[in-house]
């Protein structure tokens, strides 16, 4: 079988309103991939900018797919969340990147976005805390239901990735 290694870091976030974020990641692939080693999802440590506005996380992705097609390359699903002073946790964005299906070394930048929901909604979120949340992670990367929502635009999740194809040549596909 094929194999694919994807070996980087969720490096930080910029352009988000809220302090103190952290992000929960995740890895979807299609049925014809296995993972073979690493964790298919993680959660980074709380950082709040202390100059300037970029959070810094430096967190680890090691992962090793083996796989039969091309079909469902994998793809990174990102949650990014706040932290306010009492612990409590806000949603500041979703998004999603598919990782570089060439080898080598990629910088990659994942626009985030959030739920508005109702103007009522909206108010709570300003004087309570919480929001709108999606019911089913899934549509973060599929687009049918994703382009009916109405969405704020968050900030942006940076993260530097490197790719290892093996054995790719021995299926017809040129690396």
């Amino acid at each position: 079988m094929a194999e694919v290694h994807v070996i980087g870091q969720i490096v930080g976030a910029t352009g988000f309103s809220e302090n103190s974020l952290f992000c929960k990641w995740g890895i979807h692939t299609g049925a014809a991939w296995k993972l073979l080693s690493g964790l298919r999802e993680g959660q980074t440590q709380v950082d709040t900018p202390q100059i300037g506005d970029m959070a810094y996380w430096s967190h680890p992705i090691d992962l090793h797919f083996a796989t039969k097609g091309l079909q469902g390359w994998p793809r990174l699903h990102l949650q990014v969340w706040s932290q306010d002073s009492f612990g409590r946790c806000q949603l500041a964005g979703y998004g999603f990147c598919h990782v570089p299906s060439s080898p080598g070394t990629h910088q990659l930048d994942c626009p985030t976005w959030r739920p508005l929901g109702s103007w009522r909604e909206q108010l709570a979120r300003a004087f309570v805390g919480g929001g709108p949340q999606l019911l089913h992670a899934d549509a973060i990367y599929s687009g049918a239901d994703r382009y009916r929502l109405h969405t704020a635009a968050g900030g942006t999740v940076h993260l530097e990735l490197g790719l290892l194809l093996r054995h790719f040549d021995r299926y017809g596909v040129e690396c």
